[in-house]
């Protein structure tokens, strides 16, 4: 059907160009509202009357006349009617929706991928400052990065995982002298314990590491404490590098493994935070005001001038962050995206205007941003707000320990990252369709269960690709066929759109058209032939399922407990 539908899309742009030559109208097919109008729905003749000064349901009758002489459109449509004030609904045949069983298996874990480009791609996410265990808005984060970089490979780009973090400053001093007060005996509620200072029991655990002089190694550095309390320095670095260990463990609970980290302090350390100043310099958007340095983010469209350089001395957060996404773009990457909380919502615009005031060539628009809520988490109808080994948050390896890797990441995948979300643990453990990673997981596994009994009746997989796949004309074989069709078109758009999200909705989408199937129709107990096409369609469907897990990180059981319950009854 992928192939039905590229033909017929190109038949479309041409019959259009027929009617409007020179038009810039794409062609374009839409999903009828209701399956009884037909498979694929046009809008062409009603976007095109106003420009031709013509009533659209005469030009759809003039556009029907131009695809009905199409070669693609006599090979692959059954009829052509107009609705409405002007929609072409178009029904296919049925060869048409059946040729996608056959693309399926025969592209497997390929189907939907397009061919390998030269498009570089970073996307930046979670980007904690090693001060403490990653928190629920970091695994949201997580979630929404990794599956928008797995959206990306399926459309051939090579793509870059990276993670920043502040490596000095405030956060760390913090950090430390929080430490450095654990390893004197003063913790929190004490007379002399900090008010600034981190009261998480991590902390205990870092004081105890350094005073038994351990070594810990994280993806990025390798420190071995000095056991000296007063070492401030030492305990900075042994501190930073226990953190980051400690964040590579949450990561790998997670399933997840970055390409790169970067730190702040090599943007001074390697003279990129002083060239960027000179170059914003030499824009001449910049002023002095109060004894501070200013940049004219306002001739860019922020609301306000920023403060580049403090009256008291030292660089705002504004201006290595400029100066890092310079050093991205110079990296080679075409389009870069990265995600944060609302509350970041304030800098797109500052480092906007610092990209295109340094005037090196970055376009506008640059960098891509998804700001996302915070995520509510909830159990035994209680929220929860606080976690013993944090401190004051809820901690990604909670939510993991408390549900699974599978749950997490799908449920953090499944809504629209600028809405609110309350992540319900006793949802999330619930073995039934309410849960919908359970649902979606569930499907797969309930195939792998008729598939493995139509086995043992005799089926050979390994013949699927020679099923006679007309056979397959019930009502939901069709929809559920037109719903794999889908899923190529359904992951370029997810990319486009940096909507990872629209994986999850299609997942549920296409799980609910199977369970449809499966109550409607059998596959075993009947003909030869007919069990073996249904055989097929299933297994496609499978793969599909597997596919799309695969894009969120979530995987693809083949047995689960309902589903052996059935198998054995």
């Amino acid at each position: 059907m992928i192939q039905a539908k590229q033909e017929l899309l190109a038949a479309l742009g041409d019959a259009i160009q027929e009617l409007s030559p020179g038009s810039a109208l794409p062609a374009a097919f839409e999903s009828p509202k209701q399956a009884s109008h037909g498979d694929f729905a046009c809008t062409a003749a009603m976007q095109l009357a106003k420009p031709l000064k013509k009533n659209p349901r005469e030009l759809a009758q003039a556009l029907i006349d131009a695809l009905q002489a199409k070669p693609a459109f006599q090979k692959w449509v059954a009829a052509l009617e107009i609705a409405g004030p002007g929609f072409i609904n178009i029904r296919l045949l049925d060869a048409a929706k059946q040729a996608v069983v056959a693309e399926v298996l025969s592209a497997a874990e390929a189907f939907g991928q397009q061919p390998a480009n030269e498009r570089h791609v970073m996307v930046e996410f979670v980007s904690a400052n090693p001060t403490g265990p990653l928190h629920v808005g970091h695994a949201r984060q997580a979630a929404l990065g990794d599956a928008l970089c797995s959206l990306f490979k399926t459309q051939g780009s090579q793509v870059t995982r990276e993670f920043y973090y502040n490596d000095a400053g405030v956060q760390i001093a913090t950090l430390a002298n929080s430490t450095q007060c654990r390893l004197k005996g003063i913790k929190p509620g004490d007379a002399g314990w900090p008010e600034s200072a981190y009261n998480g029991d991590y902390i205990q655990d870092i004081a105890n590491a350094f005073l038994a002089k351990q070594t810990v190694v994280a993806d990025d550095r390798q420190f071995t404490a000095s056991g000296d309390i007063e070492d401030l320095d030492s305990i900075r670095q042994f501190a930073v590098a226990y953190l980051r260990h400690e964040q590579d463990l949450d990561l790998q609970a997670f399933g997840l493994k970055f390409d790169s980290y970067f730190l702040e302090s090599s943007l001074y350390s390697s003279g990129r935070v002083d060239d960027t100043i000179a170059k914003l310099n030499a824009s001449g958007k910049t002023f002095e005001e109060g004894g501070a340095l200013w940049l004219r983010t306002t001739d860019y469209g922020d609301d306000k001038d920023r403060v580049m350089r403090k009256s008291e001395g030292g660089y705002t957060y504004f201006v290595p962050d400029v100066a890092y996404h310079i050093d991205k773009f110079q990296r080679g990457y075409s389009k870069c995206i990265n995600i944060q909380g609302t509350d970041h919502h304030g800098t797109i615009a500052r480092v906007r205007g610092g990209l295109q005031a340094a005037n090196v060539g970055i376009p506008l628009g640059f960098p891509d941003y998804i700001l996302h809520k915070m995520v509510t988490v909830m159990k035994g109808g209680q929220e929860v707000k606080i976690s013993k080994r944090a401190g004051s948050y809820v901690t990604l390896r909670d939510l993991v320990d408390w549900t699974s890797r599978d749950a997490v990441r799908f449920f953090l995948i499944g809504r629209k990252a600028d809405t609110e979300f309350t992540f319900d643990v006793d949802l999330a453990l619930k073995q039934n369709d309410e849960n919908p990673v359970f649902y979606v997981q569930y499907a797969h596994a309930r195939i792998c269960s008729v598939l493995r009994n139509w086995v043992a009746r005799g089926g050979d997989e390994a013949t699927l690709n020679q099923a006679d796949l007309s056979l397959l004309s019930a009502p939901t074989e069709a929809a559920l066929m037109l719903k794999l069709a889908d899923y190529p078109r359904m992951l370029t758009s997810a990319a486009e759109s940096l909507a990872p999200h629209d994986v999850a909705f299609y997942l549920r989408d296409l799980a609910a058209c199977y369970h449809s199937y499966y109550a409607a129709e059998r596959v075993l107990d009947q003909t030869p032939a007919l069990s073996q096409a249904r055989a097929a369609l299933l297994a496609a469907t499978r793969q599909v399922i597997a596919n799309a897990l695969a894009v969120l990180g979530v995987t693809a059981p083949t047995i689960m407990n309902r589903e052996a319950i059935e198998e054995s009854a």
